[in-house]
Order: structure tokens, then C-alpha cells, then sequence
């Protein structure tokens, strides 16, 4: 396999301050990628061209992956390339003018403000219910994405000032206010919770979100937390950490937050990325105008 991966994946750890689960993703679709290239006798990715780049998305469209996962392997060739242009390895990319595949937008997926109020009113006042609730009304009143969320330490927040420091994907630290109800939820984990799930342990473990054994929890775990609460909630919708990103992002459009301050808050490079939660705000503008105008 490609001698150059280990190194790439140190870069984007490293340099582009990507968390590990992204990381891993990126070496995955290498790997597979690679093993395309080995299969047509190609030899390495350094030495494919265009040709065998083409050749591998056409293969990907013709096992019928969704156009999506045909971008995000593409955007993982091109990284890699673009790495090894600037490491001088290599001295063309074979990936650059592939064209990206287009996709389908699909309808964002959110709560509304009573179905995220049902959500939060679950957990219970076990030392499970506070760490859970603190975990809950942290996702809703801050948008973070799931990763960003478990590799939180408790000295990324601030209760005194009331805000959360986050790092993001890309090594851009960004500060996120807290509402009073987030803000009281963690106060209560953190000096309540927090210690006895330590147990014992020595404070040297910094995560603000632990497990039973006093130590991180892992992004498997807070999912199963998600669903079982929405389950218990009965809100009759899938329910996920990036449901409640986006329901976080569609409530703040809807009462009026302007694009530019909702971009920095959600950490996308670009604002095209968050221009996407204006399409709810405009349908939900017209359903009023359908249901409410005499001449509609």
C-alpha cells in the first residue's frame, strides 16, 4: 500500500488541525482508491494520471454510490495530491480537472422548537441524566459537530463568561456563547456530575464529556445517548448530532441571525456551506404566505 499515507495523515493532523475520525475517513478512501489502482495494475497513486482518476469514479458511479460519497473520495484523492505537489514529490495533479459530481440538494433535516424542547426534558437528575442533559443542551445551544463535541476538555469552557473555545476542524479556534439553560446544565455536570464519574480518578483527565470509566466518550456513545432519548421523547423523527446542528442553524436563521455571524458560530469555510439553511427560512416564509394571505 502507499508508502506516503502515514505522512499525510500526520499533515492533516498536524497542519490542518483535522480530528481524528475525519482523518481516518480521508486514509479510508485512499486505501481504496489505492487498491482500485492495484487491481488495473496502475501501480501506486504517484503513478496514476488522469485517465486512472476518471477510471476510478466510474467505477464508483457504476456500483451506484451516491454522488456525495463520490465527492467526498474525490476531495480525499485531491488532498492527497495536493500534498505531494507541496512536499515536491509529485509534480502534476491527476485529480485537478476531474470534474466533481453533482448532487442532488436534499431537504435539511431539523426539529422544531417544540420537538428540540420535548428532547432536552428527558434526561433525569441521575448522574447519567445531568451528563446527558449538559451533552444535549451543549449540542442545541452551540451547533457543534459531533467530534468538536467529545474532544471539548473542561477548560474549553468558560461559565463565568458563559462561552465554549472550540477549535474546529480546520485550526480555527472560534468562541460560541452559551444560553442560560446550557450554561446552567453544564455548571451541574462539571461540579456535580463530572467528579463521580471520575471515580477516583485523579483530575488529570481533561475531557469535559466522560463514560462510566472516567474517560472520553467515544462518538459511538454519544449517538446511542441521542437515540435512546429520542426514542423516550417520542418525537417520531430520526434524531442526530447533526439534526441538532442544523436545528440549531435553521432557529437562529429563522429569528433573524445574519449569515456571516451564523457562519463563524457553525465554523464553515465557506459561507456557501451555511447559505443552505436560508432555503428553510424561505419555504417556511412562503408556507405563511400560502396559509395566511387572502389571495394567495
Amino acid at each position: 500500500m502507499e508508502s506516503h499515507f502515514p505522512r499525510f495523515a500526520e499533515y492533516l493532523k498536524n497542519k490542518k488541525k483535522m480530528a481524528v475520525n475525519s482523518v481516518n475517513a480521508y486514509l479510508r478512501d485512499l486505501r481504496e482508491y489505492a487498491a482500485f489502482l492495484e487491481e488495473k495494475r496502475t501501480g501506486a497513486p504517484t503513478d496514476a494520471t488522469e485517465a486512472d482518476v476518471a477510471a476510478y469514479l466510474l467505477k464508483l458511479k457504476h456500483e451506484n454510490r451516491a454522488a456525495a460519497t463520490v465527492n467526498r473520495k474525490l476531495a480525499s484523492v485531491r488532498a492527497f495530491y495536493k500534498f505531494m505537489l507541496t512536499q515536491r514529490i509529485m509534480s502534476t495533479n491527476p485529480a485537478a480537472e476531474i470534474k466533481t459530481p453533482k448532487i442532488a440538494r436534499k431537504e435539511i433535516e431539523y426539529l422544531t422548537i417544540g420537538e428540540v424542547e420535548t428532547l432536552l426534558d428527558q434526561p433525569g437528575k441521575s448522574v447519567k441524566g445531568i451528563r446527558d442533559a449538559a451533552i444535549l443542551e451543549a449540542l442545541y445551544a452551540t451547533g457543534l459537530r459531533v467530534s468538536e463535541l467529545i474532544e471539548m476538555n473542561v477548560s474549553d469552557v468558560n461559565l463565568r463568561m458563559g462561552f465554549v473555545t472550540c477549535n474546529g476542524e480546520h485550526g480555527k479556534a472560534r468562541i460560541i456563547p452559551l444560553g442560560r439553560p446550557a450554561r446552567a446544565a453544564l455548571e451541574s455536570y462539571i461540579y456535580e456530575g463530572r467528579s463521580k464519574l471520575l471515580r477516583g480518578k485523579s483530575d488529570s483527565e481533561q475531557a469535559l464529556f466522560l463514560n462510566y470509566y472516567g474517560e472520553r466518550i467515544t462518538r459511538q456513545a454519544l449517538w446511542k445517548i441521542l437515540k435512546n432519548y429520542a426514542t423516550q421523547a417520542g418525537v417520531g423523527k430520526k434524531i442526530t448530532p447533526q439534526i441538532l446542528r442544523n436545528s440549531f442553524a435553521v432557529h437562529m436563521v429563522q429569528n433573524g441571525a445574519d449569515l456571516k455571524s451564523l457562519q463563524e458560530l457553525l465554523g464553515h469555510e465557506d459561507l456557501a456551506a451555511t447559505q443552505i439553511y436560508l432555503t428553510v427560512s424561505k419555504n417556511r416564509i412562503k408556507d405563511v404566505y400560502d396559509s395566511t394571505h387572502p389571495r394567495a
